[in-house]
This record gives structure tokens, sequence and C-alpha cells, in this order.
């Protein structure tokens, strides 16, 4: 199999739930999601009817997007005045209203005045969320390259180094491994540079929908590594993105120099024993806010609540997300989301303390829904990692 076997059918997939939904057909303007049916990220709009075959509209690069796309029907994008001429007939066309700024929306309106646009975005994302083989396996090889990386921690962690000289340190490995560095979120105003790598306080919080969120370099980049200093027997969590093949996986090990205190310890039992619950209950019609409300029960139940999943008061309301060509997949395990898992769908699960006085811990892993629950797509081990140093 390859990704051009893979288009066709995802194609027809969408069409037969174009036709459930009782729609003419569905232009994409989002890079990615041009990508994910096509094949080629180049700058395109894409149009795919409810039947019949889908139409490549190309602004840049024409040539590459001939070489790399599995439809047949690749054509430089037309003249306003010649656009509509393609649409004859059509009344009811999804968009991703999730991704579409209003001027975009404003601009095919103006092009199809008598086209009502209906908003395609759960749609679309529940169609997404579902991999093939194929998919799992681009995954499966993301799993095996970042875990390489991970693996190499303990030869370049030492106290006195700064967080972002530990970050640079995995980043560098990480492309070197073939990381192509483009996180994809798909919710507006996040943003993501690779992943973090920080220790005791310096957690921080802030704008990112995460348990941990660093200190950043500066207010505007509020994210991820500081120039803070490691320090002896503080927590050292690293949590990082790598991106192979386009796909996305997710994952976080802890580190100490030294030793970390007896409360930290049992913290981290108790994520452990968290993700070994959730784990087992992804599993083809578990609900997901079933498996948040697990996650905090357990957390509550160990005297953790008021620290899951971040600092007191700021906690993030999810416990796992949807991963795939986006950071940000459905589906989420959180509260108030009542859809129920599907098999094949890709999963990180994170969960994560985080203690204003001491620093962050916890782990995460993540993994496809099967029939038998959870499998897991990041290999190494889930320890974690005491760097001694000489004296």
């Amino acid at each position: 199999m390859s990704l051009k076997n893979e288009c066709p059918a995802r194609i027809a997939n969408l069409q037969k739930k174009l036709q459930e939904e009782k729609l003419d057909g569905v232009l994409f303007i989002y890079p990615i999601d041009v990508y994910y049916f096509t094949a080629t990220r180049q700058n395109s709009t894409l149009w795919v009817p409810a039947q019949g075959k889908p139409i490549l509209l190309v602004r840049k690069s024409f040539e590459r997007a001939k070489g790399e796309a599995c439809i047949d029907d690749i054509r430089p994008f037309p003249r306003s005045k010649n656009f509509a001429s393609m649409f004859e007939g059509q009344r009811k066309i999804g968009m991703t209203f999730d991704v579409a700024p209003v001027q975009q929306y404003n601009y095919y309106k103006k092009l199809l005045p008598e086209v009502d646009f209906v908003d395609i975005s759960v749609l679309n994302r529940t169609l997404r969320s579902v991999k093939s083989e194929w998919e799992v396996d681009r995954l499966r090889h993301a799993g095996k390259k970042i875990c390489q990386v991970f693996a190499a921690v303990p030869s370049f962690l030492q106290s006195g180094m700064r967080e972002i000289d530990l970050a640079a340190e995995f980043e560098a490995r990480l492309r070197k491994a073939g990381g192509e560095g483009y996180v994809r979120m798909r919710a507006f105003n996040q943003e993501l540079f690779l992943g973090l790598a920080v220790a005791g306080t310096g957690s921080g919080s802030g704008f990112f929908d995460g348990a941990v969120t660093g200190k950043g370099l500066s207010p505007a980049s509020p994210h991820g590594a500081s120039e803070c200093v490691i320090e002896i027997d503080q927590p050292v969590l690293i949590d990082y993105t790598g991106v192979f093949d386009g796909y996305i996986i997710d994952m976080t090990r802890m580190f100490v120099c030294g030793q970390l205190n007896s409360k930290l310890m049992n913290a981290f039992n108790v994520a452990c024993e968290i993700q070994a619950a959730v784990v087992a209950q992804l599993q083809p019609g578990a609900v997901c806010a079933d498996l948040f409300d697990l996650a905090t029960e357990m957390a509550q139940a160990a005297g953790l609540g008021d620290y899951f999943m971040g600092v007191p008061g700021e906690n993030a309301k999810f416990v796992g997300h949807g991963v795939g060509l986006e950071l940000d997949e459905m589906p989420v395990l959180a509260q108030g989301f009542d859809q129920q898992l599907i098999a094949g769908q890709t999963i990180a699960i994170e969960p994560k303390f985080v203690f204003p006085d001491l620093g962050p811990i916890g782990i995460e892993n993540t993994f496809v829904v099967t029939r038998s629950g959870g499998e897991r797509l990041t290999p190494l081990s889930d320890e974690l990692i005491s760097v001694w140093e000489p004296v």
C-alpha cells in the first residue's frame, strides 16, 4: 500500500457521507485537508462532488501538484469569472468552517452566490480520526523513531544545563532522525514548536491547552523551554512530538539528575496507573467523557485531584487527544465529550500532575483503539530515569 492507494478510498468514504447528508459536494481550502484527500500539500482548493471525480485547483506549484497528487483532474486555479461555471447546478456545498477564515468564506460566497455553504467540520474530522492500517504503520514508524531519541537523553542530560540547551540537544537528534517539524494544530490560537523540556517549577502555566506549558523564552513565545538552569533532584519533563511522513506521534518521559522526592514519585506511579486504566478501556464504544471521569476519579482517590492536568485553578479538562496529521485531532478524552470511540482512532494519553512548589510529573504515550484495548505505538519503557553524575 501507498498514500496514492489510500486517497481513493478516503474520497469514496467522504462521498458516501456527503450523499447521506444530501450535499452536492465539498470545497476543501485548508492545506492539510487537501493533503489528506489528494497526497499533495501544494497551495490548492479541492472540489469533491458527492458523485463523480474530484478536481484539484492549484495556485502553486502546479507542476509539483501534478507529480504528487493521487487524483486525475488537476487544473490551474481558474480566474474568478470562470470559477462559477464549474459549479452549475450545485446548491448545497460543504466547507470546514472550523478552519475557514471569514475572508475566505466571503471570497467563495462571492464566487458562488447561489450556493448554500454548510459546515462539515465534524463530519470531516470524524472521518479523518479513523486511521487505516497504512496510517497506523506510519505512526508506528514515527513512534520507533522518537523513542530512539528519548532513549538517548541520559547521554546528554546533566544538571547545570539550561532547559533550552536540553531542548536543543533533543531537537537536533530528532531532526537528524528525519523529524519534519511541522506540528500542525487545527484549534484557533494554539501553536507549538515541536515540544518542551522543562524542569522543576519552570514548568509554569500559560496559554497552551495542556497540563504543562513551560515559561518559554519571551512573552511572545511563552511556551516550552526557558533559560532556567536544571538543578539536582528536580523533575525533568520532556514532552515532544515526532513528525514523520506527515504523521504526528506524541510522548512524554520523566528524568531527574539525582533522585526525586517521595511526593513526586507517588504522583508518577499514580499517573502510570491512570494510563493503564484508561488504555485498557480504549475499545470501540467506550465513551470519551467516561474515560476522562475515570482518570479524574483515580487522581482524586489518590489525593492528587487539585494537581491533575495542570496547576490548581488552571487544570486542563482532558486526559487524551487524537493525533494524526494534526496534533489535536478527534477524539478528545475530555469533560463533556460524549462521543464513542471507533476502532482505528489514534490517541495520545497523557495523565500528568503539576505541583507549584515542585514541578511537573507524568507520562504520555500514543495508542490505537482496538477491540482488546489500546495498542501502544511508542514502545520505550515508561520508567523514570535517574541520571547520576560523578561527584
